[in-house]
Order: structure tokens, then sequence, then C-alpha cells
């Protein structure tokens, strides 16, 4: 999709995989772990886990493609306003390259069709810092229509390895025992360090 249609989606109110707040699965996890350094929420939305991971100590910034998005994350966390940012995670800002310890993955990924994956690992590796931690509620098993391709597209747990495979080792891997409505064991929380 193109960055007109991200932002048309928010102007129609079409934003489907906002749940009004942070994936019960992220939440669970920065809890119970002490994550701490500056972190990126790239397709950030309307910012509940940019909002999340700040409460929780987190030096959160939020990325997006879609203005209106955007601004709608600063209307919702106005206190929050300056850490969200319109731009594109395959071509970030020069000030985000290289400059998060953290990188808080959900929805993001699935978002986008197959054929972009390559570009979002890319994308990825220019913002994440060597030693950084990728922290992500991959949407593993979407319910389709028939005859749909998404979003959100299927994405299986050797989909999400091979894509890491080089470069990142796994540090965290699992099935969440929380999780919205309807989304109970279709997602896995898969934490990855960059390694090089």
């Amino acid at each position: 999709m193109s960055r007109m249609d991200w932002d048309e989606r928010y102007r129609k109110g079409e934003v489907f995989w906002d749940k009004g707040a942070p994936a019960p699965a992220m939440k669970q996890y920065l809890e119970r772990h002490e994550v701490r350094g500056r972190a990126l929420v790239p397709g950030c939305g309307r910012g509940h886990e940019v909002a999340l991971a700040v409460k929780l100590g987190l030096d959160a910034t939020g990325l997006d493609i879609a203005p209106t998005g955007v601004a709608e994350a600063r209307a919702k966390y106005p206190h929050l306003a300056e850490r969200f940012v319109t731009g594109d995670l395959f071509d970030p800002p020069e000030a985000m390259r290289g400059a998060y310890d953290v990188v808080l993955e959900h929805t993001c990924m699935s978002a986008l069709p197959p054929t972009m994956r390559a570009d979002y690992r890319r994308g990825i590796d220019l913002v994440l810092r060597r030693g950084g931690l990728l922290i992500g509620v991959w949407f593993i098993n979407p319910d389709l229509d028939p005859g749909e391709e998404g979003p959100p597209y299927p994405f299986s747990v050797a989909d999400l390895t091979a894509l890491f495979a080089e470069g990142y080792e796994i540090v965290d891997d699992y099935v969440p025992d929380v999780a919205f409505g309807g989304r109970e064991g279709r997602e896995r929380v898969r934490v990855l360090r960059r390694v090089v």
C-alpha cells in the first residue's frame, strides 16, 4: 500500500488494527523485563505502544508513514506529542539511523505484503544499533476471509525465522497467554538481539 492508502485509511476511520490500547502481550513483556534506553515504535499509528513504553521508563519515539495517524497520536497523547514523527521506516531520517537500543514491533510487519518484508528488515537494520533488541508481538496466524490477501498478511514462524536468520539471535520466543479478543494463540512474542 502507498503512503496515500495508509493516510486515507486513517482519514476514513478504517483502522481495524487499532484496538485502543497497547498489545496485551507487549505490555506483559515490558512489565516483566527491565528494558531500557531509546526505543522506536515503527508504524506507531495512534501511539498506544509509545505511551506504554514511556510510562515504563523507555525513551520512546513513534514513527508512522501516515500523517493523519501521527496527528491522531498527538491528539490522544498530547503530553507525548513531540515523540510522534511522520516518516518512512524504509528511509528513516538521518537522526534515527543506528540511534535505538530497542524497536517495539506490533502490527507494522503484518501490514506489509510479503514482497516488502526484506525492506522491513533493512529498515530495522537502519535504526537498531548493534546489541539492540527487536521486541515483537508478531501476528502469525491472521484469519482471512476466502479470497482475501490482507492486510494483515499471513506470516509464519518459519518466515519470521528466515527473515532474521542472519545478524540476529533469538533471546525469547513463545506464544503469549494474553491477547486482544480473537487473537488468542495467533500471536507470537519473539525477541531478537542484533549481533552484527
